[in-house]
C-alpha cells in the first residue's frame, strides 16, 4: 500500500492513492469548513456521551476537549490550514487533533461516522442559521409597523391589475407586507422543529453496538430528540428542502416588494423616496437615482428559488441510505441562507427610512374613479339593487371619462342625471377620507382600523 493512502483515515482498504483530480473533485472542505463551529460542538458532546458510558475515560474527555478548542482558537486566529487531501471540515479537526493530542484523539470516532457526523453538523448550522434570520424578519416586520404608524392616514391608491381600483392608506399597504412577514415567520420556526432533530448515533445508516445514550447527546447539544430511524436519519435532506422552500416564498414576497417600490420611486409614480444610501446613479445619466436595492433583491429571488430546485433535484432518485451526492446538499443551502440573511438585513435597514410624497400618491387616488364603488353602496343604500347601482355608476363613469371629471367633481345636477336616488349627501363619501373611513371594519383600510393593526402586531412583536 502506498504511503498517501495509509493517511486516510480510510485508507486500509485501498492499494493505490487518489488520483490528484479526483482527491480535489471530491473534496468539500472549501465550503463546508464554515461549519467548524457546529462540528466540534457535536465531537464535545460526543465525547461526553462517550465519557458517560464508560467507552472513554474522563482524562481522555477531557484532553480531546481541550485539543478541540485549541483547534477553534487556531482556526478563528487563522493558524490552521485546510487540506484538500483530508477531504472535509471533519477529517480535516479530527486529524489535527490526533496530532495535537496523540492516539486519545484517534478514538472520538466511536460509535459515529461521517455520515451521521455531516447530518448533525448541518442541522446544528442551520437551526443558528434560522434563529438569525428570524430576527432580521423580527426587524423588518417592526420597521413596517413604524411606517404603517407614521402614514396610516396617508391616501394611496389601491390597484388590481396594476389599475386605479379604490383609495386606501398607505399604512394599511405596509400592514399587509407586514403579514405576509408573520406567516414567513411562523413557516419558518415551524421548519425550525423539523430541522432540530439529531441524527448522532445513527452512525453510517445501522445504529452502532457500543452502549451510546442519543439521548444524553441531544440534551448537551440542543436537539429537541434523536432521530428514530439510523437509515432515514444519515440520508435525510427534507429540513434542508423544506427551509429553501420557505426561504423562496420569503424572497417571493421580498420581490413583490421590491416591483412596488421600483415603480413608486419612478418619476411616472413619484410615491416615495429611498434614502440616497440605498441607490446609485449612473455612469452616463447624471440625473440618474437607481433603486439598485430592490431590484438586486428582486433578482436574487431567483437563484434562491434555484437552490430550492437544485436540492429537489438531488434528492430525487437517491436510494437509502447516505450516497456522497449528498454533499452537493452544501452549496445550495449556504448561499439561501448568505443570500436571504443579506436581502432581509437591506430591507430591514431600508424600509424604516422610506419617505413618502403624500401629494403624489393623493393625485393618482383621484385618477381612474376610484370611488366608484362608493357610489355604487351609496346607492344600494337608497334601496336599489346592487346590479342596478354598478350600472348607473358606469354611465356616470363613461361621461366622467368624456367630460374628463371625477366623480367627486362632478355637481349634484350632473350626478342625478344618472340616479334620482343620489342627494347631496352623495359628497360625504365621494371624498378620498371619506371612502377610506367608511370602511372601519377588521381587516378594513379605514385610518382607525390601521391604528389597531399596528397596535396589535406591537403586542405580537413585545414592542
Amino acid at each position: 500500500m502506498s504511503k498517501e493512502s495509509a493517511e486516510k483515515p480510510w485508507g486500509g482498504r485501498f492499494s493505490e492513492a487518489t488520483d490528484a483530480f479526483v482527491e480535489e473533485f471530491t473534496a468539500s472542505i472549501d465550503f463546508d469548513q464554515r461549519m467548524y463551529k457546529q462540528d466540534i460542538a457535536g465531537s464535545k458532546a460526543h465525547a461526553s456521551m462517550l465519557t458517560k458510558v464508560g467507552i472513554l475515560t474522563e482524562e481522555e474527555k477531557q484532553s480531546i476537549h481541550e485539543g478541540l478548542d485549541a483547534i477553534q482558537q487556531d482556526i478563528e486566529a487563522g493558524k490552521l490550514g485546510w487540506s484538500v487531501s483530508l477531504e472535509d471540515v471533519h477529517m480535516n479537526i479530527e486529524a489535527r487533533l490526533t496530532d495535537r493530542i496523540g492516539i486519545t484523539g484517534k478514538k472520538l470516532h466511536t460509535g459515529r461516522s461521517r455520515n451521521d457526523q455531516v447530518a448533525t453538523d448541518i442541522r446544528l448550522w442551520l437551526r443558528e442559521h434560522i434563529d438569525f434570520i428570524n430576527e432580521e424578519l423580527l426587524r423588518l416586520q417592526k420597521g413596517l409597523v413604524d411606517l404603517a404608524e407614521r402614514e396610516a392616514a396617508t391616501i394611496l391608491p389601491g390597484f388590481t391589475h396594476l389599475q386605479v381600483a379604490q383609495p386606501i392608506t398607505f399604512g394599511h399597504h405596509m400592514m399587509a407586507w407586514y403579514e405576509m412577514l408573520v406567516r414567513d415567520s411562523e413557516r419558518l420556526m415551524d421548519c425550525r422543529k423539523r430541522v432540530n432533530r439529531m441524527p448522532l448515533g445513527a452512525a453510517a445508516l445501522a445504529g452502532t453496538t457500543y452502549p451510546i445514550d442519543r439521548e444524553y447527546t441531544a440534551e448537551l447539544l440542543g436537539f429537541d430528540h434523536p432521530a428514530n430511524n439510523s437509515l432515514d436519519a444519515v440520508s435525510d435532506r427534507d429540513f434542508a428542502i423544506e427551509f429553501c422552500a420557505t426561504a423562496s416564498i420569503i424572497m417571493m414576497h421580498l420581490s413583490r416588494f421590491s416591483e412596488e417600490l421600483v415603480l413608486w420611486t419612478s418619476a411616472q409614480f413619484n410615491f416615495i423616496n429611498l434614502p440616497d444610501r440605498f441607490c446609485t446613479g449612473s455612469s452616463i445619466m447624471p440625473q440618474k437615482k437607481n433603486p439598485d436595492v430592490p431590484e438586486l433583491v428582486r433578482g436574487k429571488t431567483g437563484r434562491v428559488t434555484g437552490s430550492l430546485i437544485t436540492l429537489l433535484m438531488l434528492m430525487k432518485s437517491q436510494p437509502l441510505a447516505y450516497n456522497k451526492d449528498n454533499q452537493e446538499d452544501k452549496e445550495p443551502l449556504f448561499d439561501t441562507v448568505d443570500t436571504l440573511l443579506g436581502s432581509l438585513r437591506a430591507y430591514a435597514d431600508m424600509v424604516p427610512n422610506i419617505t413618502v410624497n403624500a401629494d403624489a400618491m393623493r393625485e393618482a387616488a383621484m385618477q381612474g374613479f376610484s370611488t366608484a364603488t362608493d357610489l355604487a353602496d351609496y346607492l344600494v343604500g337608497k334601496n336599489l339593487p346592487f346590479r342596478d347601482a354598478h350600472e348607473v355608476v358606469g354611465k356616470a363613469v363613461a361621461y366622467g371619462v368624456e367630460k374628463q371629471k371625477d366623480l367627486s367633481e362632478m355637481n349634484l345636477t350632473e350626478l342625478q342625471q344618472f340616479s334620482s336616488a343620489i342627494e347631496k349627501d352623495v359628497f360625504n363619501i365621494l371624498s378620498l377620507e371619506g371612502s377610506v373611513s367608511a370602511r372601519n371594519h377588521l381587516c378594513g383600510t379605514a385610518p382607525k382600523q390601521v391604528l389597531l393593526q399596528v397596535e396589535s402586531a406591537r403586542k405580537k412583536l413585545l414592542l
